[in-house]
């Protein structure tokens, strides 16, 4: 009785065990930065996700563990020759993340190696597009143009190219002698063409100032010559009128008129001389004293008219 009792309690232990192990084996807990690959009897079944999952146990198994984190490809130096013929080193590196883990593992073997050989051919495919100052002055361009090539070759590899970088452009020193070449010739045809244009932009604002000069004495002119015409037609229309009223003064009163017109224009005549710097000394004729004695008599008459 005691053998069955022990043979029962070592049976429910190993049932209990046995329990245990299913549990451990059948039950997969995944972090948030991995996924699973299981196979059954050495092929591919499914891929786990993050977090809790459940597997057949001794049927199923672990087969790869794989980082879905984004990795970066060691730098890499790669020999260029760009379109004008100028054999330059360029350093780059690749950053990519795994979006499939089953075809990371079973379509390539080495996938840091895949994309360090496939970014190596676009990148010279790339540089040999440009001239070496493209090269220099291009370089956003041509990394989108290398992470596009180069996303186009590892879809296959369940890999997703973040972004490719072109850190450094390395130039032998015979390069950079003839770029500085260049470039202070590049400067001197800068400075020349400044030179000119200034020159240039000088001689238009003289002329420009010539010709402002010119229009505005033109216009003083114009201006002048209005006013004279102005006061010409003004004293003629006041001759006209003082002659039109002495027209009148005549027709109404006669001789009388005609005679204070004539001594009025002796007295300015007489006033006129008496006003010059040269005189001296003024003899007055009695024949003016009459006249002036007369024209009071006359202006008496043609006030009382």
């Amino acid at each position: 009785m005691e053998v069955a009792i022990g043979a029962s309690a070592v049976t429910t232990l190993l049932l209990v065990v046995f329990s245990i192990v299913l549990v451990f084996k059948g039950i997969k807990v995944i972090p948030q930065s991995d996924v699973f690959v299981i196979e059954r009897f050495g092929k591919y079944t499914i891929t786990l996700q993050a977090g809790l999952n459940f597997i057949v146990p001794f049927l199923d198994r672990v087969a790869h563990k794989i980082s879905i984190l984004e990795r970066q490809l060691p730098e890499f130096t790669i020999s260029v020759i760009t379109k004008d013929n100028v054999e330059v080193k360029l350093d780059a590196t690749v950053f990519y993340r795994i979006t499939d883990a089953a075809a990371s593992v079973y379509r390539i073997h080495d996938i840091d190696h895949a994309i360090h050989t496939a970014s190596t051919s676009i990148v010279r495919s790339a540089a040999g597009k440009l001239e070496l100052d493209e090269l220099q002055s291009s370089r956003e361009s041509m990394n989108a143009e290398i992470a596009e090539n180069l996303q186009n070759a590892a879809t296959i590899w369940g890999i997703e190219i973040t972004r490719t970088e072109i850190t450094d452009i390395i130039v032998d020193e015979q390069t950079k002698s003839a770029q500085r070449q260049q470039l202070n010739a590049e400067r001197e045809r800068r400075a020349v063409i400044a030179k000119s244009e200034g020159e240039k932009r000088s001689v238009e604002l003289a002329a420009d100032a010539e010709l402002y000069q010119a229009s505005k004495q033109a216009e003083a002119i114009r201006v002048k010559a209005d006013a004279t015409a102005y006061a010409i037609e003004a004293e003629a229309t006041a001759n006209a009128e003082q002659t039109r009223l002495i027209s009148a003064a005549i027709s109404e009163n006669g001789q009388p008129a005609i005679n204070f017109e004539i001594m009025k224009r002796q007295i300015e005549a007489l006033g006129d001389v008496a006003s010059g710097n040269n005189t001296k000394t003024i003899i007055i004729p009695t024949e003016v004293t009459k006249a002036i004695g007369t024209l009071e008599t006359v202006f008496e008459q043609f006030k009382k008219v």
